[in-house]
Parts: C-alpha cells; sequence; structure tokens
C-alpha cells in the first residue's frame, strides 16, 4: 500500500486496486495551495460543507464520493471499499458556530486507517473506541482550531496505533495559522520520529512497526506564501 501526502488533509492512498483521495481543498486565497487534480476511484471527505476539506470539482470524474457525516449511522462501501464514520464537530472553544465533520476509518491491503477529518476537540471515550485497531492514523497535527496537541497525545496513546502520519500544520500556503509539525514531534523521543524525504510511504501488513512510530512527509503541493498573517 503506498501513501501520498498532498497537502493539508489531503492524501492519495493506493492499493487493492484502488486509488483512494481524503479531504481534498479548494484552491482559494486562503488555502492557498495548488488543486488536487489526481484521478481517483474514491474520494472521501469529513464534510460537504468546509473548502479545506471537501472541494471534489477539481478531481477528474468518474470517481465514488462517501461524505464520512452522512454515513456516521450506517457506513458506506464505494468500488468495494467500506468505510466507517465517526461523528466530531470543529472547536467548540475556537469556533463561534462549529460545523459537524467526521472522523472515518477504511481498511485497504489488510491495513486500518483512520483518519482524523477536522475534529476540535478532546475525543470521548466513545470517539476513542471507535477508532481501536486502527494501525495507520492521519493525525491532526497544527493545534487550535483543531484537536488541542496534548489531547491528540491522549488519542494516541489511548488508540496505539503502529503509524502516526502528520498533516494540517504549518506548511508554505495557507494563509491561517497553524503549528509546525515540530510543535507536535517535539512531545515525542527522536528515536519514535522518522523525517521521510519523500511525500510517499509504502507499508505491508508485515513491514508495520510493533509499537506507534511517527513518520513525517513532504507535502507535494507548497506554495510560498505569508501563511500566519491571519491569526485564525
Amino acid at each position: 500500500m503506498k501513501i501520498q501526502w498532498l497537502a493539508h488533509a489531503a492524501f492519495l492512498i493506493q492499493g487493492d486496486g484502488l486509488r483512494i483521495i481524503t479531504d481534498p481543498y479548494e484552491d482559494d486565497d486562503i488555502i492557498n495551495l495548488p488543486a488536487v487534480t489526481e484521478p481517483a476511484d474514491v474520494v472521501i471527505r469529513s464534510s460537504d460543507d468546509d473548502e479545506a476539506h471537501c472541494f471534489i470539482d477539481t478531481i477528474p470524474p468518474g470517481f465514488e464520493l462517501v461524505t464520512a457525516t452522512e454515513i456516521v449511522d450506517t457506513g458506506a462501501t464505494a468500488r468495494g471499499l467500506a468505510v466507517q464514520a465517526i461523528w466530531s464537530q470543529e472547536s467548540l472553544i475556537h469556533k463561534d458556530i462549529p460545523r459537524d465533520n467526521a472522523m472515518y476509518r477504511f481498511t485497504v491491503e489488510g491495513i486500518n486507517i483512520t483518519h482524523m477529518g477536522d475534529v476540535g476537540n478532546f475525543l470521548t471515550e466513545e470517539q476513542m473506541a471507535a477508532m481501536a485497531g486502527t494501525d495507520i492514523l492521519l493525525a491532526l497535527t497544527g493545534g487550535p482550531p483543531v484537536i488541542d496537541l496534548a489531547d491528540l497525545k491522549t488519542v494516541i496513546q489511548t488508540v496505539k496505533p503502529k503509524v502516526v502520519i502528520p498533516m494540517h500544520y504549518r506548511i508554505s500556503g495557507p494563509r491561517f495559522f497553524m503549528f509546525p509539525v515540530t510543535d507536535f514531534t517535539d512531545q515525542y523521543p527522536k528515536e519514535m520520529v522518522e523525517w521521510v524525504d519523500s511525500n510517499k510511504i509504502e507499508f505491508s501488513r508485515d513491514s508495520l512497526p510493533a509499537e506507534t512510530r511517527i513518520f513525517v512527509l513532504q507535502p507535494t503541493y507548497t506554495r510560498a506564501n505569508d501563511f500566519y498573517e491571519n491569526g485564525i
């Protein structure tokens, strides 16, 4: 299975004969990243009303779309891929009107992947229980208004994924405030963190580490900007 970090919360995951794109974003003046234009068999998004996580117009037609907020109670299957969703919200503290979104999980080549969507709050025991068995956690590491880094650490210690891949942190492009990934990685022993000199990584069921390790990928897309000019 191959995982490519496109940028922000968007990944291209390939395995079981499928190309899966997660949480594609809109190339606007605030997100300020080149559009996601890769072809996909399945696109999964954490909501349908957040341009940083749901924009599908630049992806070539022919994919099946799964919107996680619509399948929390039922799950869904697209091109043979079973997707389960876990209800969540934007930050109740940092957002005047928090929108609903959903984390979601699916399995590719026997590897269980959980994407944290755009959750902004401490996770409940029920939410973390729904993440049990996660092998690879695509983790929000840019800090508020998404989940606080201390709360994320609790999630990682509770769920115990084999692999954590940071996303949704400060890179050259977005014009809203996010912490750099080092604010996250500095909380862990250096031997637990691998800095990957690529935007891609491959795993098989047998190659997963025995204990949690963090793999920091390079973004595929960036764009020069004054990214923390707007402190939102």
